[in-house]
């Protein structure tokens, strides 16, 4: 069974409060049941009965990401999913859970909200293969973080009267890293394409500012950009129309040497930046 099959929804915009708002038709099967009987009429003797069976007692619609619903195992909330995961999974209220099927929910939960934050992030503009890479890299690293911070401050509980501790605990890795998929998935959906990126990056890098084919490829290819696409995508521009941007907004600040100085350092020729200080001077 996958676990990892999700609706791929776009998230809606984090407007007003999650009142109100319409369930998606896919869950409203879920959300109509009914909290399983033999649980609910007494709870007291389900939730705390020792060695009691885990049992689903309730499906509701999360709050914040209309997309998910969660899952309350004996009473109590136990972990989230992606609605179309909870159809894969073929989950219902009043079924019971091994040890075993909790820890692949609690897995597949884990990766939905993982690959959820990537996609939001992935949302915000254009990106390339390379920065989604980067992107989840500095997320596995928080997450480290937070797990040694978690541990460290179990350890100062468990030693709160023992002074001599010199040292934090090294911690560990988060449990899963789910890089690898959600890369592939964001990709696989076209969410994540480098010519795009580089189509984008071109149009809105110094638009105003000017900027010289040299350094628009060192920056594309700093990116991860193939050459290929660089090429393709910068086409015939031309430095002469950029290196003039630059020329009108400095030319108060910079005499004709400093100027010329300038423009090299943004990448344009010295034969480029010479002759256009000239015949700008000349117009």
């Amino acid at each position: 069974m996958e676990i990892f099959t999700l609706s791929d929804e776009v998230p809606a915009e984090k407007k007003g409060k999650a009142r109100g708002r319409k369930t998606p038709a896919a869950a409203s099967r879920f959300l109509e049941q009914e909290p399983a009987s033999s649980f609910t009429e007494n709870k007291a003797t389900a939730s705390n009965f020792a060695g009691a069976p885990r049992r689903i007692t309730d499906i509701r619609q999360a709050v914040k990401n209309e997309n998910r619903v969660n899952i309350f195992i004996n009473d109590k909330y136990s972990f989230s999913l992606d609605i179309a995961q909870v159809i894969e999974l073929k989950l219902k209220i009043g079924q019971t859970v091994s040890e075993e099927q909790l820890a692949e929910y609690k897995k597949a939960s884990e990766y939905g909200k993982a690959y959820q934050r990537a996609l939001e992030w992935v949302l915000m503009r254009p990106r390339s293969v390379q920065e989604l890479h980067d992107y989840l890299k500095r997320s596995k690293y928080k997450a480290t973080m937070k797990e040694r911070q978690r541990e460290w401050r179990g350890v100062r509980e468990d030693n709160s009267t023992d002074k001599r501790i010199t040292h934090k605990p090294r911690g560990l890795e988060p449990q899963y890293d789910f890089s690898g998929l959600i890369c592939e998935r964001l990709i696989e959906r076209g969410y994540v394409d480098d010519r795009k990126f580089a189509e984008y990056y071109v149009e809105n890098r110094f638009v105003k500012k000017g900027v010289s084919r040299r350094r628009l490829e060192m920056e594309l290819r700093g990116k991860g950009i193939e050459q290929g696409i660089i090429s393709d995508v910068l086409g015939a521009r031309s430095d002469t129309e950029e290196i003039q941007k630059i020329i009108r907004k400095k030319r108060g600040k910079y005499d004709d040497e400093k100027l010329i100085n300038y423009l090299v350092r943004q990448g344009f020729s010295y034969q480029l930046a010479q002759s256009q200080v000239r015949d700008y001077e000349t117009d």
